[in-house]
């Protein structure tokens, strides 16, 4: 395997949910142009990530990485907390 192949996929966004126990709802938006007429438009995804700690509160800036599947619908980690909301 090459080094790149080794590297796990990370993503940042900002916490919509961390009512869960371990677990945090991190909204992902990213920007796309339309088929047709070419306009940029925002389309945002909703991942759930693990938080052992649960160090993460609503608002918080964080990076997540791709890991293994934890649960049904928990296959990314909580690598980082960029910024804390207000």
């Amino acid at each position: 395997m090459t080094e790149a192949a080794k590297t796990s996929r990370t993503l940042t966004g900002r916490v919509k949910s961390s009512k869960m126990d371990k677990t945090i709802t991190v909204v992902v938006d990213r920007m796309v142009p339309h088929p047709v007429y070419g306009k940029y438009v925002r389309k945002s995804t909703r991942l759930h990530a693990h938080d052992e700690n649960n160090e993460c509160r609503e608002g918080d800036i964080v990076t997540i990485e791709q890991s293994r599947p934890i649960s049904k619908t928990k296959a990314w980690r909580l690598v980082k907390v960029v910024t804390r909301a207000q």
